[in-house]
């Protein structure tokens, strides 16, 4: 394990923030974030509602333990999808649904193994990041979320839900990705159409 059930939550995300190297504040206030796409940097303006859904899912890392490739960003994303969703963040929502479709292409056994595993945990969407969050232990967290348990074979609701969002997770990224392209399509279909 790479935070220890007897950490301060508080020090744990230090030390993930480290690991990450992201900024001692987790940039959560900066005004754009930058993002990777096809190995090139993209940035992004850092709307009120990633502010408010990013500390939550800071935690989830240290928690579960996933990392912060492109990989592991998959299966994080993943998780918190099965494991209640990100109920009243919307851009999370987005957010996690792209990442679960580009790990359906670069991490697909991740990405499932990662969906069941939410399927029998839970997560800590449902209300805003509270500082004195920090002040638990990681196991007390781990063990209020269900991720200390023993995982149980998926069944064959586990299983569709995981095909259901998985179709969702596709619609939603060719939605993202199609929609800045309208324009240029539209000038190539005036040019050549």
């Amino acid at each position: 394990m790479l935070y220890s059930p007897d950490t301060r939550l508080g020090n744990a995300r230090t030390a993930f923030f480290q690991t990450a190297g992201f900024p001692p504040d987790g940039g959560y206030d900066d005004r754009w974030i930058k993002v990777r796409y096809l190995r090139f940097p993209v940035r992004l303006p850092n709307v009120e509602d990633r502010r408010r859904s990013v500390p939550l899912h800071d935690l989830h890392h240290v928690l579960t333990e996933y990392g912060t490739t492109w990989r592991e960003e998959a299966e994080i994303s993943a998780w918190e999808v099965s494991s209640g969703g990100l109920r009243g963040f919307w851009a999370g929502w987005i957010l996690d649904l792209m990442n679960v479709a580009q790990g359906l292409v670069i991490n697909p056994r991740g990405v499932y193994g990662a969906f069941m595993r939410g399927r029998q945990t839970t997560n800590l969407f449902g209300s805003d990041f509270d500082p004195r969050i920090l002040d638990h232990s990681v196991g007390d967290l781990r063990t209020s979320l269900k991720l200390d348990k023993p995982l149980r074979p998926p069944r064959f609701a586990d299983r569709v839900a995981f095909v259901y969002w998985a179709l969702v997770s596709i619609v939603v990224y060719l939605t993202a990705v199609l929609i800045p392209c309208l324009p240029l399509i539209a000038i190539f279909w005036i040019l050549f159409g």
